[in-house]
């Protein structure tokens, strides 16, 4: 369903609860009671994950602002996951940003019902991974375009000769 047609939704529903003024109890925010993390789609790709704290702040206290970025350029993809501190917050930020207007783009913003953090991996662990898996074949022809999002190692010191890896 096209994003723009899940904001206006959104926000028709936001006015008839008011026009019925609907009680907290009863309204649609009630599904999510229990997950303070909004999605935010449509982001331009030039904000910051600081931008989209100054943003939100406006209607909690911002505890995580999950960027997501591609992870061999590092750039924006254009969403991201945002936790208040109070669940209540979530319900001020959907209701009052859904629809806004960033830096020329329409946002959306809508609650999230289970959100999982990634638990992040030191390095040494993700390296032991990777080389676990083996190396990165398009990276020995020197084509792997993946960079630090590659699965493969792209450690020089090992190389496939039939399939086995060797050590040099």
């Amino acid at each position: 369903m096209n994003p723009l047609t899940l904001v206006k939704r959104i926000q028709n529903i936001n006015s008839k609860e008011a026009a019925l003024n609907i009680s907290e109890e009863a309204s649609w925010h009630t599904k999510y009671k229990d997950s303070a993390y909004v999605f935010v789609g449509g982001i331009p790709f030039d904000l910051t994950e600081g931008d989209l704290l100054a943003v939100f702040a406006e209607y909690g206290e911002v505890v995580d602002v999950n960027l997501v970025r591609d992870k061999g350029t590092g750039k924006s993809k254009g969403f991201a996951f945002i936790a208040y501190e109070d669940q209540r917050s979530t319900n001020l930020a959907v209701d009052n940003l859904n629809g806004a207007q960033v830096l020329g783009r329409i946002i959306r913003v809508d609650h999230v019902d289970k959100y999982k953090k990634k638990e992040e991996e030191d390095e040494e662990t993700e390296r032991q991974k990777r080389e676990a898996r083996g190396v990165c074949r398009a990276f020995q022809r020197g084509e792997c375009t993946r960079g630090a999002g590659c699965k493969f190692s792209h450690d020089e010191q090992f190389y496939y000769s039939d399939d086995l890896i060797m050590t040099i």
